[in-house]
């Protein structure tokens, strides 16, 4: 990752203690922000393989297992697109290469999760989960290449939601949440599912909102 100001996501967690230590001491092990990029995909492959296993499964605790622990690595995911920023700009670990490792793994941790998800919603019995998931993953894939355009085209990074990657994360974090305690009132599915909806729907609104700011932009 490179320290391209211009393009970079603007986040209040950026000034937490714990963010800023946790920077620090990667900084001194001298560890690149390109590999803590790659982390965050393999928190993506971890956590879309278990939002698919998931929904399979019968065994209520066992699948709240599972979707805690999926909800675990999204987060995970977004800590370390916290990280990587954090040690390129702040302690000026940056690489040529930087702008591919700040936007490529990105979009195929979106892809991963909420298809995933979309695959666990079908393996749960309830048709066209995997259908809405890619919907949803193509529709995220989408708020970012509108974002890039506009940059391509001269105007400034547009991060408006309302559902942004950071808004996006926190939407499948807080489904995956309550899809463990499904087993609660006998639900199999329609919580994640219901979740993928509000992403795709988001994103969607996402999409068009930035579209018309670019076409604003370009005008003026």
């Amino acid at each position: 990752m490179t320290q391209d100001l211009d393009n970079r996501r603007p986040l209040k967690v950026r000034d937490a203690a714990f963010a800023r230590r946790m920077a620090r001491s990667l900084a001194e092990a001298k560890v690149e922000p390109d590999a803590i990029s790659a982390t965050s995909v393999a928190f993506a492959v971890l956590g879309g393989a278990l939002l698919m296993t998931a929904g399979a499964l019968d065994n209520g605790v066992f699948r709240a297992a599972l979707f805690v622990l999926a909800a675990l690595c999204i987060q995970g995911r977004l800590l370390c697109n916290l990280l990587d920023g954090l040690v390129a700009v702040e302690h000026g670990r940056g690489g040529s290469a930087g702008p591919i490792w700040n936007e490529l793994p990105d979009r195929i941790a979106d892809v991963l999760l909420l298809a995933g998800a979309g695959y666990g919603v079908q393996s749960a019995g309830i048709d066209g989960g995997a259908a809405v998931g890619w919907i949803a993953a193509v529709l995220a894939v989408l708020t970012a290449y509108v974002r890039e355009l506009g940059r391509g085209l001269g105007q400034p990074a547009d991060f408006s939601g309302p559902m942004a990657k950071q808004q996006r994360m926190a939407t499948l974090t807080a489904f995956c949440l309550v899809s463990a305690l499904e087993p609660l009132w006998r639900g199999h599915g329609p919580v994640l599912l219901c979740g993928l909806v509000v992403i795709a729907a988001g994103s969607l609104v996402t999409v068009i909102r930035r579209t018309g700011n670019l076409a604003r932009g370009l005008r003026a």
